[in-house]
């Protein structure tokens, strides 16, 4: 009866011990469901853009070179590297710790214990040999084999070592990533220098009309058929158009300077095809795929998902620190009093000793973990669903933006067709006193205007598309 009473007592005593803990922690697991199709696609495809390794996407070699480049030399990508490096360090470390540790060594050490104590008046009773005092003072040579090893009863190390692994799988999958966006701002910054280009070379083009509409007012001032005020308006308006240029030669050092700083090297001179811009083939009807994919494309996500597997392991694992702990601890080896004896079969020593600790009181800095470890838990799930929830809105609105911009392209391109011929009517009519200087003024501020946006608009839509490769997960693959 006395021994069933004992082990009601240790259960009750076992249950109280870890009730206080509460309950063990479990996976957790989003809430948010992907729709079988991207919200305006006609039907589900089974084909997505970001399957394409980039090489596909940007054809151009100028930004083929670049990118290659940057690639190489990137420090960003150099620094996640290491990174990489450290987490795969973190998961050696943690593999070793469920291990045995086996030591060798060796020690020496003399004492001398009072001649009035217990153990000193026992050592001058004895004698090493016939005739010969023990020695004082007492010196003590060891070398051995000390080992030691802890019981992974729990699977506590263990856990921490998959932890760690998940945590290095996680850095991969965060440089995928930070290969994905740097291919595309490489890309995007690329194709606004192109356009910057453009730009220049339209400001340059209507510098040289409003230089021969100037011409032309003052020599029908001379004629007495024009005014003062329309010379000077057509003078303003030159040199207003001159002054944008400026604007727009600071955009373009910039930009250069930042793609070379995105290629990894100090500012040179970049080679580009900035001719025929705006006659860019823009393929208007990519394979988006299915939601779903999202899961499997980008990097972001998947490294999202790692960090919450790896965060409830590393939750059992401060679960399973309230456990009792099993080690083993042990050394064979020699020891003596003088080097000399150390060979003699006399002088081996060999200890083997089991050690078996509870967390029973002052277990708040467990506690505290413990609580700790659940609540990253359930950030890594509230960062895992609002990745995902960027990932799909990103692709929503890439979509929408090469829809309108296609749409907005086609409208814009007419548009200046028309201002464009409006120039020589206006100046036809000019001459022939059927139009004033207005008309012909605003014709070509117009016309001028409408030109531009018209390059901004074919930027726009070139971003919109390596914009959806980005947000697809595309641009990692073959890196």
């Amino acid at each position: 009866m006395k021994g069933r009473y004992r082990r009601y007592a240790l259960f009750i005593g076992l249950w109280g011990l870890f009730a206080c803990v509460g309950p063990r922690p479990v996976a957790l697991r989003s809430s948010i469901t992907l729709p079988a199709r991207y919200a305006g696609t006609a039907q589900a495809e089974t084909l997505s853009l970001a399957n394409n390794p980039w090489q596909s996407l940007y054809t151009d070699p100028y930004l083929a070179a670049l990118i290659d480049t940057a690639l190489a030399r990137n420090q960003e990508l150099s620094i996640l590297l290491t990174e990489i490096e450290i987490a795969h360090s973190e998961v050696k470390a943690r593999t070793g710790e469920y291990l045995p540790f086996l030591s060798p060594g060796g020690r020496v050490d003399v004492d001398k214990v009072g001649r009035y104590t217990r153990m000193g008046a026992v050592e001058h009773t004895l004698e090493v040999a016939p005739g010969e005092a023990f020695p004082e003072p007492f010196s003590t040579y060891e070398i051995g084999a000390y080992a030691h090893w802890e019981l992974d009863i729990w699977k506590r190390l263990r856990t921490l070592r998959r932890a760690a692994l998940l945590r290095y799988l996680a850095t991969i999958e965060g440089r995928r990533y930070a290969v994905t966006r740097l291919v595309a701002e490489i890309a995007e910054t690329y194709y606004e220098l192109l356009a910057v280009d453009n730009l220049l070379t339209t400001i340059d083009e209507y510098i040289q009309i409003q230089m021969n509409a100037l011409q032309l007012m003052r020599l029908s001032k001379a004629a007495g058929k024009a005014t003062q005020l329309a010379v000077n308006r057509f003078e303003a308006r030159l040199l207003h158009t001159q002054n944008r240029r400026y604007a727009l030669q600071q955009r373009r050092t910039e930009l250069e300077n930042y793609l070379n700083f995105l290629v990894g090297r100090l500012p040179e001179p970049l080679p580009r095809a900035s001719q025929g811009f705006l006659d860019k083939t823009i393929d208007t009807t990519l394979m988006v795929g299915v939601p779903l994919q999202l899961l499997r494309n980008r990097p972001d996500l998947r490294q999202a998902e790692l960090e919450l597997k790896a965060a409830h392991l590393e939750a059992l694992a401060a679960y399973a620190a309230f456990l009792p702990q099993v080690s083993l601890s042990g050394v064979v080896g020699m020891q003596a009093f003088r080097p000399a004896f150390l060979l003699s079969p006399e002088s081996m020593l060999y200890q083997l000793a089991a050690e078996a600790i509870l967390p029973w009181i002052n277990r708040n800095a467990l506690k505290a973990g413990y609580i700790a470890a659940k609540a990253r838990q359930r950030q890594a799930l509230l960062r895992y669903e609002r990745t995902l929830i960027h990932a799909y809105a990103e692709v929503l609105n890439e979509l929408a933006h090469i829809q309108n911009f296609s749409q907005s392209f086609r409208v814009k391109a007419e548009e200046v067709r028309l201002l464009t011929e409006s120039i020589a009517i206006a100046n036809n009519l000019y001459r022939a006193a059927e139009a004033d200087y207005l008309e012909v003024l605003l014709t070509q501020v117009e016309a001028l205007d409408a030109r531009m946006e018209l390059i901004e608009t074919k930027l726009e839509l070139l971003k919109a598309q390596i914009g959806l490769y980005r947000a697809l997960g595309g641009g990692w693959q073959g890196t």
